[in-house]
């Protein structure tokens, strides 16, 4: 937002808005409308090159691209008038793109393509397995058979774990080099362009030229006549300076690299091709800094980076259009979702319902509980994220589950996490015994649009504080069995008077509802001395 030539003002309900002068009027505009316009205008060209209208359209985006961004990309491709029959992965239509390509024959093996997808706003990393195979689900039991006696085998591409940061890009290297020239401006003349739009944005369109031109030439100039106050600018830069102001965001994406083969569970030596998509991957020293990576490995430049996504997305385009020749109707995607899905828990621990890198689509039911006796509503608060805390996390939205039948607490809710093809997600509830139900549809605008923390933030944070994350969790566990203790002691009480337990259970209340966090082996002490009172009353009973 600093160095952007336009204001982010809040709007109805904290909606971030776009400010811009427009004919001498200021309007206001949100983030679909800006993506609908361009949109709009990839549809203009399109309809001018087929000589036809164009009304449904397979869209991709950024593989960690959340639930509010998907749905808020669906909504811009609405409003420019377009069907959006499907939402695909950026990295999973460039390992299209290359699969298909390279007519890669998978028969008896599989092979390992890991997507490096730099570009020039965001950074994802998927990698892939593509491999032939028989998928039975989608077929009839005698089209399976069929295939299997003429050997014939779809071309299964599976998404095994995907990582990235939607912030981070080949804008990011050229504001590193605007402040790099702002700062050289204001050493050279004294004067501060910072605070200058106009010149910040001529600045910028000139230092992402010469970030181009450092992927072939050792030495960029820039020149811009009259930059601010009728002075003239002239420099230049190096590629080993480039480098030097950038090296930090190369790191990053080398990290962001290693943790995707973590959570694919593979090693570097596993990757048969690594594939470069995306503008920025033909910078020089992030090609050297990857080869370097994956042990010298050649890198995979044989599919134009600036087309690849755009190529994929045709063939999946083609695919469920259908009556498109030479287009493989075997081809198989099964992607995954990039974050943890799951709901607040009794002591506030995040119950994940579906891992991230988790395949989709998929229907999953979580079995939950009511926490407190004789209730006849709860409310479900739906969270993506990898914190222990389930407030830590990135609350997607909420809904309340009325109806329940008035029971002690400890009364079963089931709740479902339906996530379809396009990765949008619903949440169901349900309670058995009296046929209850509601559900949610991810589609909270204040929330969708809000400034949320990056997801690639998220996943640093879980690392960052994971030790205190496992201490949290140790707690919140001792707390819930502690409490579900003085719950059987209360209830023991109803039928027999016992100072002893009594004064236990006033011990452990007065615990519970402190405000002081008790140490853990506090904790456990007094969870094994209600125990034991527990197992006192459960033998004399028998």
């Amino acid at each position: 937002m600093m160095v952007w030539p336009f204001k982010v003002v809040s709007g109805v309900d904290d909606k971030p808005m776009i400010s811009v002068k427009y004919k001498g009027q200021e309007k206001h505009l949100c983030a679909e409308e800006i993506s609908s316009m361009i949109l709009t205008r990839m549809r203009e060209i399109a309809e001018t090159f087929l000589e036809s209208p164009v009304t449904n359209a397979v869209i991709t985006v950024p593989a960690y691209f959340n639930d509010y961004q998907r749905k808020a990309t669906i909504d811009a491709g609405a409003i420019a008038g377009l069907n959006v029959m499907k939402i695909i992965n950026e990295p999973t239509a460039a390992a299209i793109a290359y699969g298909l390509d390279k007519r890669i024959n998978c028969v008896g093996r599989k092979r390992n393509i890991f997507i490096f997808d730099l570009g020039g706003g965001t950074f994802d990393v998927s990698l892939v397995t593509i491999k032939d195979e028989v998928i039975h689900s989608k077929k009839t039991i005698k089209d399976t058979v069929l295939d299997l006696l003429k050997n014939k085998k779809d071309k299964v591409i599976q998404v095994k774990a995907t990582a990235g940061n939607t912030h981070l890009g080949g804008e990011d290297f050229d504001s590193r080099m605007v402040n790099y020239f702002a700062r050289e401006f204001k050493k050279k003349t004294n004067v501060d362009i910072t605070r200058n739009p106009r010149a910040l944005r001529r600045l910028r369109r000139e230092c992402e030229r010469a970030k181009r031109t450092l992927s072939f030439a050792l030495v960029a100039n820039i020149e811009i006549d009259s930059l601010f106050e009728d002075i003239d600018f002239f420099s230049s830069i190096t590629r080993s300076m480039f480098e030097e102001i950038n090296m930090d965001l190369f790191n990053e994406c080398l990290k962001i690299v290693e943790n995707c083969l973590i959570d694919a569970k593979m090693d570097k030596s596993d990757i048969h091709h690594v594939v470069l998509v995306g503008g920025s991957s033909r910078i020089p020293k992030v090609q050297q800094l990857l080869q370097e990576f994956f042990a010298g490995k050649d890198l995979c430049k044989s599919i134009n980076p600036d087309e690849a996504v755009a190529y994929g997305a045709a063939v999946q385009a083609a695919l469920l259009s259908g009556g498109f020749k030479n287009v493989p109707t075997n081809l198989v995607i099964q992607d995954v979702t990039p974050l943890s899905l799951g709901i607040s828990l009794k002591g506030h621990i995040m119950g994940v319902a579906i891992p991230r890198n988790t395949s989709i689509p998929i229907k999953i039911t979580k079995r939950c509980e009511t926490v407190y006796d004789n209730l006849d509503a709860v409310g479900i608060q739906v969270y993506e994220g990898e914190r222990a805390r389930a407030s830590d996390n990135n609350l997607l939205g909420s809904f309340v589950l009325s109806g329940l039948p008035r029971a002690p607490r400890g009364h079963p809710i089931d709740v479902c996490f339906d996530i379809d093809e396009n990765g949008i997600l619903t949440v169901s509830a349900y309670v058995k015994s009296t046929g209850s139900k509601n559900k949610i549809t991810i589609t909270n605008n204040k929330e969708r649009l809000s400034s949320s923390q990056e997801i690639k933030e998220k996943i640093r944070e879980a690392e960052k504080y994971r030790v205190e994350d496992e201490r949290f969790l140790r707690r919140a566990k001792l707390m819930n069995k502690l409490d579900d203790c003085v719950y059987k002691l209360r209830n023991a009480l109803s039928s027999q008077k016992d100072d002893k337990i009594a004064s236990a259970i006033k011990k452990v209340t007065n615990l519970l509802g402190g405000k002081q966090q008790s140490e853990i082996h506090v904790l456990e002490n007094h969870l094994k001395e209600l125990e034991s009172i527990v197992q006192q009353i459960i033998r004399k009973s028998v």
